[in-house]
């Protein structure tokens, strides 16, 4: 095994542990997170009595659901969430109580970068993992023709300055969120004798992507995968 195929298999281990990290892996055994509808306002902070009546009530509020007009308010003070977005949103929630908008933003910024870089590094493995079959096959065969033309990219990723949803939907069973990024790249394409073919190496560009992502909300597989591309305007 020559040192590029070491390096690119532990990428690819990286990259699809840190993908089930940010976008999350359900066991079956988490606790909901309730801590943040604990206590409506105004109701008394427990004083540490023993009365059992009022400690069976205390324990039973703190599992209770938020209501609609709780979970809209707090999805809408979310960076990248809007008013427009939210009927889907509570459409794909219901289908999967494990649904987080912030967790589920957070994640896929987390794997627009990875995308990127691993297309750039022609990391087949690691986009196995995170992308649907027919969006797979065509950016491996992109990669495959700019190998057999000895070309070789170098990509830096700068940052994400925004990150939008713009659609949530569920169509039958399939969770689908189509995500905005706005971000800033160096990147550049050399030849095989060195030469810059496309590109840039000293200048940072600003690109507009428009992903979406999907998981179906039946199945176990708890990974969202990207199903389609497009460059925004």
């Amino acid at each position: 095994m020559d040192a590029t195929t070491l390096i690119f298999g532990l990428l690819a281990v990286f990259v699809v542990w840190k993908l089930r990290s940010v976008l999350g892996t359900r066991t079956g055994h988490e606790q909901p997170p309730v801590d943040m509808y604990r206590r409506h306002a105004g109701e008394p902070a427990n004083d540490g009595g023993s009365n059992p009546s009022s400690q069976g009530a205390e324990a039973g509020a703190a599992t209770l659901e938020p209501s609609a007009d709780d979970r809209r308010a707090i999805w809408l003070r979310l960076p990248g969430v809007e008013q427009n977005v939210l009927p889907g949103l509570e459409n794909i929630a219901a289908a999967d109580k494990s649904f987080d908008p912030k967790e589920f933003i957070e994640g896929a910024k987390a794997a627009y970068e990875m995308i990127i870089m691993s297309f750039a590094a022609g990391n087949r493995t690691a986009l196995r993992d995170l992308l649907a079959k027919d969006v797979y096959e065509s950016f491996v065969a992109a990669i495959a023709d700019r190998e057999s033309r000895g070309d070789t990219v170098d990509t830096t990723f700068v940052s994400i300055d925004r990150a939008m949803i713009e659609v949530a939907q569920l169509r039958d069973s399939s969770a689908q969120v189509t995500m905005r990024f706005q971000s800033k790249l160096i990147t550049a394409t050399r030849s095989s004798d060195g030469r810059i073919v496309d590109g840039n190496p000293d200048k940072v560009v600003d690109m507009i992507d428009v992903w979406t992502f999907a998981r179906e909300t039946s199945s176990r597989d708890p990974n969202w995968r990207l199903i389609a591309t497009e460059v925004g305007a």
